[in-house]
């Protein structure tokens, strides 16, 4: 996708400023947006690659005025209201609509430790050749999907050589649109060549 969330080797957004004691949360409330992004993907009608997706489609203007954690607010609710987890009533009163179905959490604070400390591997256990040697001169292509994709502008087009073979993981630029449709995270694809040689 080529949107406001890829600046990667973009010019004119200012400096970095670091923190060398930089908090995790800045405030309370970020605390609570991650944990309920985190609680509400226990239900599975979306993956990470869709919630991250989900954040891209933001609009320009609205994704520059919000801050890290607003994005993650924002992003939440289109998936809860696009998988029907509530109604746009529902979000703009912020109590359930009379006769709204009661719904057991499927992620509970049990699960909380063990999802932090190791979470969800992308990683499949698949026999597969790899496409490409280390070693190996590889180009990124020049591509400019529609979609969601984790090949940064700044990496398309341009020329490397293969480091490491990390193995088969979960295709995102594939496993972001089947999450965005309410499909359950299943069905994993090989990633597909990204490269030309």
């Amino acid at each position: 996708m080529n949107g406001v969330h890829d600046m990667g080797g973009m010019h004119g957004m200012g400096a970095i400023k670091r923190d060398k004691n930089e908090p995790v949360f800045h405030a309370r409330w970020e605390s609570r947006a991650y944990g309920v992004t985190r609680a509400m993907g226990g239900w599975r009608l979306w993956n990470l690659d869709a919630s991250r997706f989900q954040r891209e489609l933001i609009a320009p203007v609205d994704f520059f005025q919000m801050s890290y954690y607003e994005r993650w607010i924002a992003a939440l609710v289109e998936l809860m209201l696009k998988n029907k987890l509530v109604t746009r009533a529902e979000v703009e009163s912020g109590r359930p609509d009379a006769g709204a179905p009661v719904r057991t959490p499927t992620f509970t604070a049990e699960k909380v430790p063990a999802l932090i400390s190791k979470g969800s591997s992308a990683r499949r256990d698949i026999a597969a050749a790899p496409g490409y040697r280390v070693g190996q001169r590889v180009r990124a292509r020049n591509i400019n999907p529609v979609g969601h994709t984790r090949l940064p502008r700044y990496a398309r087009g341009k020329a490397g050589t293969v480091d490491r073979d990390h193995g088969v993981f979960v295709f995102p630029d594939k496993n972001a649109l089947r999450g965005l449709i309410g499909c359950r995270h299943r069905g994993h694809r090989l990633h597909p060549a990204k490269f030309s040689r």
